[in-house]
Protein backbone atom coordinates (compact mmCIF):
# COMPACT_ATOMS: atom_id res chain seq x y z
CA UNK A 1 0.00 0.00 0.00
CA UNK A 2 1.69 3.52 -0.79
CA UNK A 3 0.94 6.05 1.32
CA UNK A 4 0.48 9.04 0.40
CA UNK A 5 0.95 12.79 2.59
CA UNK A 6 -1.61 15.17 3.56
CA UNK A 7 -1.58 18.14 1.44
CA UNK A 8 -1.18 21.85 4.17
CA UNK A 9 -4.38 22.31 2.72
CA UNK A 10 -5.85 19.11 3.89
CA UNK A 11 -4.20 19.46 7.15
CA UNK A 12 -5.23 22.93 7.50
CA UNK A 13 -8.84 21.48 7.12
CA UNK A 14 -8.85 18.64 9.37
CA UNK A 15 -7.66 21.14 11.99
CA UNK A 16 -10.44 23.63 11.15
CA UNK A 17 -12.70 20.11 11.85
CA UNK A 18 -11.22 19.60 15.41
CA UNK A 19 -11.41 22.61 16.83
CA UNK A 20 -15.20 23.21 15.54
CA UNK A 21 -15.77 19.70 17.38
CA UNK A 22 -14.61 20.76 20.48
CA UNK A 23 -16.35 24.06 20.07
CA UNK A 24 -19.76 22.63 19.28
CA UNK A 25 -18.58 20.35 22.65
CA UNK A 26 -17.81 23.52 24.42
CA UNK A 27 -20.94 25.03 23.53
CA UNK A 28 -23.59 22.54 24.50
CA UNK A 29 -22.03 21.44 27.82
CA UNK A 30 -24.39 21.63 30.25
CA UNK A 31 -27.12 21.31 28.18
CA UNK A 32 -29.59 17.83 28.36
CA UNK A 33 -28.88 15.71 25.29
CA UNK A 34 -31.89 16.94 23.69
CA UNK A 35 -30.62 20.25 23.84
CA UNK A 36 -27.70 19.67 22.40
CA UNK A 37 -28.53 17.69 19.82
CA UNK A 38 -31.00 20.95 18.44
CA UNK A 39 -28.55 23.15 18.77
CA UNK A 40 -25.84 20.70 16.89
CA UNK A 41 -28.36 20.06 14.24
CA UNK A 42 -28.96 23.72 13.66
CA UNK A 43 -25.35 24.49 13.43
CA UNK A 44 -25.24 22.08 10.01
CA UNK A 45 -24.14 19.02 11.85
CA UNK A 46 -25.18 15.72 10.25
CA UNK A 47 -26.87 12.70 12.62
CA UNK A 48 -23.61 10.93 12.43
CA UNK A 49 -21.38 13.85 13.48
CA UNK A 50 -23.74 14.77 16.12
CA UNK A 51 -23.64 11.22 17.55
CA UNK A 52 -20.02 11.43 17.34
CA UNK A 53 -19.89 13.87 19.54
CA UNK A 54 -22.09 13.41 22.04
CA UNK A 55 -20.18 9.81 22.52
CA UNK A 56 -24.44 8.12 21.22
CA UNK A 57 -25.74 5.96 17.99
CA UNK A 58 -26.59 8.00 15.04
CA UNK A 59 -30.08 5.96 15.41
CA UNK A 60 -30.78 7.93 18.96
CA UNK A 61 -29.72 11.28 17.27
CA UNK A 62 -32.19 10.50 14.08
CA UNK A 63 -34.89 9.69 17.10
CA UNK A 64 -34.65 12.87 18.97
CA UNK A 65 -34.76 15.01 16.16
CA UNK A 66 -37.83 13.26 14.86
CA UNK A 67 -39.17 13.71 18.42
CA UNK A 68 -38.31 17.28 17.73
CA UNK A 69 -39.73 18.37 15.34
CA UNK A 70 -43.00 17.15 15.80
CA UNK A 71 -42.75 19.35 19.39
CA UNK A 72 -42.23 21.75 16.64
CA UNK A 73 -45.14 20.73 14.79
CA UNK A 74 -47.26 20.16 17.92
CA UNK A 75 -46.32 23.84 19.40
CA UNK A 76 -47.71 25.51 15.35
CA UNK A 77 -50.76 23.93 15.63
CA UNK A 78 -52.17 25.77 19.06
Amino acid sequence: MEFMALSTEELTLAKIDQILRILAVIATKGLKQREQIAVLNQAGLAPKDIADLLGTSSNTVRVELVGLRKAKRGNKRK
